[in-house]
């Protein structure tokens, strides 16, 4: 594996250690993922982050969000999650409101245009989930999900 690493970035010195193998191994991997997910999204003018906002306000259902509940569930962090609510919204994919009772707080809802978008992705999504991932088998995949809970919490 490091040989390979190695190659991909270009690297001609070994790593410092074994955990830098890995972190960069992570984010190598991440970001190979990612752009395949961001070419599926491509046609429906969605970035990977606009499609995760829309995901969890689907499964937020009737009640809605916060701003910074949205901002609290999403994947990768984004400093401006304000903004980009207001493009969603500019497209008709979220709506929102501010609360009757604390001004302050915002609360965002997808729309009906929106779940049909998130619809009409789900299949394509989990296509390219399927043919990046499914090779490794169910008991790597298990092993893996299980190794990066434990890395991602300490436990």
């Amino acid at each position: 594996m490091t040989n390979r690493l190695l190659d991909e970035i270009k690297q001609t010195r070994p790593f410092r250690s074994l955990e830098e193998e890995v972190l960069l191994g992570l984010e190598r991997t991440a970001d190979v993922l990612q752009r395949g997910i961001a070419e599926v999204l491509k046609p429906s003018a969605l970035t990977p982050t606009q499609y995760n906002v829309l995901r969890i306000l689907r499964g937020a259902g009737s009640p809605g969000l916060s701003c910074s509940e949205v901002a609290g569930r999403m994947i990768t962090r984004d400093p401006d999650a304000t903004r980009m609510l207001d493009r969603l919204e500019a497209r008709h994919l979220v709506t929102r409101a501010r609360d009757a009772t604390d001004r302050r707080v915002v609360t965002t809802w997808i729309t009906e245009e929106g779940l049909t978008l998130l619809a009409s992705l789900d299949e394509p999504i989990e296509a390219h989930h399927r043919k990046v991932l499914s090779r490794l088998g169910v008991e790597k995949l298990q092993l893996l999900a299980g190794l990066l809970d434990e890395a991602r919490t300490g436990g």
